[in-house]
Protein backbone atom coordinates (compact mmCIF):
# COMPACT_ATOMS: atom_id res chain seq x y z
CA UNK A 1 0.00 0.00 0.00
CA UNK A 2 1.19 3.56 -1.28
CA UNK A 3 1.92 5.64 1.63
CA UNK A 4 -1.13 8.23 0.18
CA UNK A 5 -3.21 5.55 0.79
CA UNK A 6 -2.15 4.84 4.03
CA UNK A 7 -2.56 8.31 5.69
CA UNK A 8 -5.88 8.90 3.65
CA UNK A 9 -7.14 5.38 5.76
CA UNK A 10 -5.31 6.10 9.14
CA UNK A 11 -6.91 9.53 9.11
CA UNK A 12 -10.60 8.09 7.90
CA UNK A 13 -10.41 5.61 10.54
CA UNK A 14 -9.32 8.47 12.89
CA UNK A 15 -12.14 10.21 12.62
CA UNK A 16 -14.37 7.76 13.12
CA UNK A 17 -15.63 7.36 9.07
CA UNK A 18 -16.95 4.14 7.29
CA UNK A 19 -15.77 4.30 3.58
CA UNK A 20 -19.42 4.69 2.30
CA UNK A 21 -19.94 7.70 5.26
CA UNK A 22 -16.78 9.17 3.74
CA UNK A 23 -17.82 8.34 0.39
CA UNK A 24 -21.28 10.22 1.11
CA UNK A 25 -19.78 13.26 2.68
CA UNK A 26 -16.95 14.09 0.47
CA UNK A 27 -19.61 13.32 -2.84
CA UNK A 28 -16.90 10.97 -3.72
CA UNK A 29 -18.12 7.74 -5.48
CA UNK A 30 -17.41 5.01 -2.81
CA UNK A 31 -15.64 2.50 -5.16
CA UNK A 32 -13.38 5.16 -6.02
CA UNK A 33 -12.35 5.60 -2.24
CA UNK A 34 -12.04 1.71 -1.87
CA UNK A 35 -9.36 2.00 -4.92
CA UNK A 36 -7.68 4.91 -3.44
CA UNK A 37 -7.35 3.42 -0.46
CA UNK A 38 -6.23 -0.50 -1.88
CA UNK A 39 -3.75 1.66 -3.93
CA UNK A 40 -5.72 0.66 -7.17
CA UNK A 41 -5.68 4.09 -8.52
CA UNK A 42 -4.19 7.68 -7.67
CA UNK A 43 -6.98 9.81 -7.09
CA UNK A 44 -7.06 13.03 -8.84
CA UNK A 45 -6.36 16.39 -7.69
CA UNK A 46 -10.19 17.31 -7.42
CA UNK A 47 -11.03 14.02 -5.83
CA UNK A 48 -8.20 13.76 -3.63
CA UNK A 49 -9.37 17.90 -2.28
CA UNK A 50 -12.65 16.70 -1.72
CA UNK A 51 -11.51 14.07 0.72
CA UNK A 52 -8.98 16.01 2.06
CA UNK A 53 -11.78 18.87 2.75
CA UNK A 54 -14.11 16.05 4.54
CA UNK A 55 -11.17 14.49 7.04
CA UNK A 56 -9.42 18.07 7.67
CA UNK A 57 -6.56 16.79 6.18
CA UNK A 58 -4.32 19.88 4.56
CA UNK A 59 -3.79 18.60 0.92
CA UNK A 60 -0.91 20.73 0.19
CA UNK A 61 1.60 19.19 2.85
CA UNK A 62 -0.19 15.84 2.28
CA UNK A 63 1.31 15.96 -1.34
CA UNK A 64 4.80 17.52 -0.21
CA UNK A 65 5.05 14.21 1.86
CA UNK A 66 4.53 12.11 -0.98
CA UNK A 67 6.69 13.61 -3.40
CA UNK A 68 9.48 13.24 -0.33
CA UNK A 69 8.86 9.56 -0.34
CA UNK A 70 9.17 8.96 -3.86
CA UNK A 71 12.09 11.01 -3.90
CA UNK A 72 13.37 8.62 -1.38
CA UNK A 73 12.47 5.59 -3.33
CA UNK A 74 14.88 6.58 -6.40
CA UNK A 75 18.17 4.43 -4.90
CA UNK A 76 16.41 0.87 -5.08
CA UNK A 77 15.40 2.03 -9.11
CA UNK A 78 19.27 2.83 -9.94
CA UNK A 79 20.60 -0.02 -8.13
CA UNK A 80 18.09 -2.31 -10.21
CA UNK A 81 18.85 -0.11 -13.25
CA UNK A 82 22.59 -0.97 -12.85
CA UNK A 83 21.34 -5.16 -11.49
CA UNK A 84 19.23 -5.01 -14.91
CA UNK A 85 22.19 -4.17 -16.96
CA UNK A 86 24.71 -6.40 -15.50
CA UNK A 87 22.20 -9.04 -16.52
CA UNK A 88 22.10 -7.83 -19.92
CA UNK A 89 26.22 -8.14 -19.84
CA UNK A 90 26.33 -11.56 -18.39
CA UNK A 91 23.68 -12.74 -21.00
CA UNK A 92 24.69 -11.67 -24.27
CA UNK A 93 28.44 -12.56 -23.24
CA UNK A 94 26.87 -16.17 -22.32
CA UNK A 95 25.64 -16.49 -25.85
CA UNK A 96 28.28 -14.73 -27.41
CA UNK A 97 30.99 -17.09 -25.73
CA UNK A 98 29.69 -20.00 -26.87
CA UNK A 99 28.66 -18.69 -30.34
CA UNK A 100 30.55 -15.81 -31.78
CA UNK A 101 33.95 -16.94 -31.49
CA UNK A 102 35.88 -18.23 -34.05
CA UNK A 103 36.82 -21.54 -32.48
CA UNK A 104 33.38 -22.77 -31.69
CA UNK A 105 32.47 -26.04 -32.20
CA UNK A 106 29.39 -27.99 -32.74
CA UNK A 107 29.35 -28.58 -28.97
CA UNK A 108 29.68 -24.88 -28.31
CA UNK A 109 27.02 -23.74 -30.88
CA UNK A 110 25.04 -26.40 -29.34
CA UNK A 111 25.73 -25.07 -25.63
CA UNK A 112 24.64 -21.77 -26.92
CA UNK A 113 21.22 -22.67 -28.64
CA UNK A 114 20.78 -24.05 -25.21
CA UNK A 115 21.34 -21.40 -23.30
CA UNK A 116 19.48 -19.56 -25.47
CA UNK A 117 16.38 -21.14 -24.83
CA UNK A 118 16.78 -22.04 -21.18
CA UNK A 119 17.93 -18.50 -20.10
CA UNK A 120 14.67 -16.77 -21.63
CA UNK A 121 12.88 -19.38 -20.56
CA UNK A 122 14.19 -19.51 -16.66
CA UNK A 123 13.33 -14.98 -16.68
CA UNK A 124 10.15 -15.78 -17.89
CA UNK A 125 9.10 -18.51 -15.58
CA UNK A 126 10.39 -16.21 -12.88
CA UNK A 127 8.70 -13.03 -14.40
CA UNK A 128 5.43 -14.17 -15.54
CA UNK A 129 3.10 -11.23 -14.17
CA UNK A 130 5.20 -9.00 -16.55
CA UNK A 131 4.35 -8.11 -19.64
CA UNK A 132 5.96 -9.04 -22.55
CA UNK A 133 6.85 -5.64 -23.70
CA UNK A 134 8.12 -4.86 -20.21
CA UNK A 135 10.09 -8.46 -20.43
CA UNK A 136 11.75 -7.84 -23.55
CA UNK A 137 12.78 -4.21 -22.52
CA UNK A 138 14.29 -5.48 -19.50
CA UNK A 139 15.92 -8.39 -20.24
CA UNK A 140 16.40 -8.22 -24.15
CA UNK A 141 18.09 -5.11 -24.39
CA UNK A 142 21.10 -6.22 -24.05
CA UNK A 143 20.21 -8.66 -26.97
CA UNK A 144 19.10 -6.16 -29.58
CA UNK A 145 22.18 -4.07 -28.65
CA UNK A 146 24.80 -6.73 -29.06
CA UNK A 147 22.94 -7.80 -32.73
CA UNK A 148 23.07 -4.23 -33.67
CA UNK A 149 27.11 -4.48 -32.59
CA UNK A 150 28.10 -7.38 -34.13
CA UNK A 151 26.00 -6.16 -37.31
CA UNK A 152 27.73 -2.93 -37.95
CA UNK A 153 31.36 -4.24 -36.88
CA UNK A 154 31.17 -7.80 -38.86
CA UNK A 155 28.36 -7.75 -41.03
CA UNK A 156 24.94 -9.98 -41.12
CA UNK A 157 26.51 -12.92 -42.76
CA UNK A 158 29.44 -13.12 -39.77
CA UNK A 159 26.57 -13.25 -37.18
CA UNK A 160 24.21 -15.30 -39.24
CA UNK A 161 26.96 -18.25 -40.02
CA UNK A 162 28.23 -18.46 -36.53
CA UNK A 163 24.82 -19.12 -35.22
CA UNK A 164 24.82 -15.75 -32.82
CA UNK A 165 21.95 -14.29 -34.59
CA UNK A 166 20.05 -17.42 -34.42
CA UNK A 167 20.26 -17.64 -31.07
CA UNK A 168 20.04 -14.22 -29.82
CA UNK A 169 16.68 -14.54 -32.52
CA UNK A 170 15.72 -17.46 -30.08
CA UNK A 171 15.78 -15.52 -26.60
CA UNK A 172 14.17 -12.52 -27.64
CA UNK A 173 11.44 -14.67 -29.01
CA UNK A 174 11.20 -16.92 -25.98
CA UNK A 175 10.97 -13.71 -23.87
CA UNK A 176 8.48 -12.12 -25.53
CA UNK A 177 6.20 -15.17 -26.04
CA UNK A 178 7.15 -17.58 -22.84
CA UNK A 179 4.32 -16.33 -21.06
CA UNK A 180 2.09 -17.86 -24.32
CA UNK A 181 4.31 -21.54 -23.54
CA UNK A 182 3.66 -21.42 -19.51
CA UNK A 183 0.37 -20.81 -20.08
CA UNK A 184 -0.37 -24.08 -22.53
CA UNK A 185 -1.65 -27.23 -20.44
CA UNK A 186 -0.45 -30.06 -21.66
CA UNK A 187 -3.68 -32.22 -22.51
CA UNK A 188 -3.44 -35.66 -21.02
Amino acid sequence: MNSLATKLKEARKSKGLTQEELAEQSQVNLRTIQRIENSESEPREKTLSLICNTLQIDLEQLLSVENSEKKKNIGPKIAQVFFLLALNLVLIGIVGYLTFDSTANTNSLFGGVLISFLLPFFIVSYTKEMSAVERLLKFGLGYVGYFLLVLTNHGFSTGFKTGLFPCLLLSLTLLYFGSVLLRRKVIA
